[in-house]
């Protein structure tokens, strides 16, 4: 298998993340990173190799059929990194219901089934199906796979999992999935200085934002349920919702569908709290009170759900901080922190400045940790792991 390379496609709302890697001594290595980023037009391709930055607009191409996007992408990235050796691509996809608990070949038959689940994820699936359907049409005949971030949460207690409906509902899928699956699959494998026992509770804190209870390396509960809306507020999603107040919205108030749903993905959040920002950064950086009250609402949130999340496994021993806010923003977690001292949590206010892997103190009861995301590597691991079968078949 040495000598081969794999490339990863980490598909969001307005950017498309590409991972490339060698395959050396059983294992993707990592070689460079790059991203497609549509928020501007023409969309520009960034990429980061051996310390380098470099970044390239592509007018000629139209963001409209993904098929020429990534074609014109790869033309360039392609002057750069080595592709010839090609010998599969995964992809993440956010959701697998419950027909998919791991990774998966993808084929006509799982093609089907991940399409199925478009109707639980109706703002992020489609995504990632029109950048498989362009991955598959430029190289055909390459395995592709399929890495799912509902899949890591498939190891909770179906009681974890339940909702407090009709049974009838429940059996049609409506149920808790979790999400930032590939994230905290990644969290789970870099623990290696706390104990195989550990209960942990990760925090992924980006745009999007989710805490995951997890034991063993397995998930035990999490804060986002059947949507990514639930759970924590976040950059511009309202994060748990009395649903009464949705029901409202379309009753008395006359709301329509669209409305509704555009209000609670798109102008909630950190967003809807300040009327200001989105960006924790900017929030963090203005004086007006708005800014202040999102900002304070965001952490009394995460150290709730941190707490719950530690009733679920009769006890904490670490706190780990991931993604952006996660790993960058110190005065978020020393907010969150602040809040749970209560729980024997003490914060190294130094560490935690220079935003070192350990931010807790020594006398610290539970261990606080700022450890990066990197779901590229772990798709990358599902993809090569399904690359091993094939070849062992």
């Amino acid at each position: 298998m040495s000598g081969a390379s794999i490339l990863t496609f980490n598909a969001g709302s307005s950017t498309v993340k590409l991972g490339f890697y060698a395959v050396a001594d059983d294992r993707p290595r990592p070689l460079a990173r790059a991203v497609i980023d549509f928020r501007d037009d023409p969309f520009e391709v960034r990429l980061t190799l051996d310390g380098r930055h470099l970044a390239q607009r592509l007018p000629d191409a139209g963001a409209g059929d993904m098929t020429a996007v990534l074609d014109a992408a790869l033309g360039w990235l392609g002057g750069h990194v080595d592709l010839s050796d090609l010998a599969a691509i995964g992809h993440r996809v956010v959701h697998g219901g419950d027909l998919f608990t791991g990774p998966a070949r993808i084929d006509e038959a799982s093609l089907a089934r991940i399409g199925q689940l478009s109707r639980l994820a109706p703002l992020h699936q489609p995504q990632s199906l029109r950048l498989i359907a362009a991955a598959r049409t430029l190289f055909p005949g390459l395995l592709q796979t399929a890495s799912f971030d509902t899949a890591f949460h498939a190891s909770q207690d179906p009681l974890a999992r339940r909702l407090a409906i009709p049974r009838a509902l429940h059996d049609a899928g409506i149920r808790r999935y979790g999400f930032h699956g590939l994230s905290y699959r990644h969290i789970a494998g870099a623990l290696h200085d706390l104990p195989p026992d550990a209960r942990v509770v990760a925090a992924h804190l980006g745009s999007g934002a989710s805490l995951c209870a997890m034991q063993g390396g397995v998930s035990r509960d999490s804060s986002m349920g059947f949507s990514t809306l639930d759970g924590i507020p976040m950059a511009t999603r309202c994060g748990a919702l009395d649903p009464g107040v949705v029901l409202h919205l379309l009753g008395p108030m006359g709301w329509s569908l669209e409305r509704v749903e555009r209000t609670l993905y798109h102008e909630s959040g950190l967003l809807g709290v300040s009327g200001i920002d989105a960006d924790s950064r900017e929030l963090l950086d203005s004086d007006r009170p708005e800014a202040a009250e999102a900002i304070a609402l965001f952490c009394l949130r995460i150290a709730g759900e941190a707490a719950r999340l530690a009733a679920t496994m009769g006890g904490i021993d670490a706190l780990v901080f991931t993604a952006g806010i996660g790993e960058h923003q110190p005065r978020i977690r020393a907010a969150v922190c602040e809040r749970l001292a209560w729980l024997g949590l003490d914060l190294d206010p130094a560490a935690n400045a220079a935003n070192a892997r350990r931010i807790s103190t020594v006398a610290s009861r539970i261990a606080a940790l700022v450890i990066p995301p990197d779901e590229e590597q772990v798709i990358a691991e599902e993809a090569l792991d399904l690359l091993a079968r094939r070849g062992a078949s």
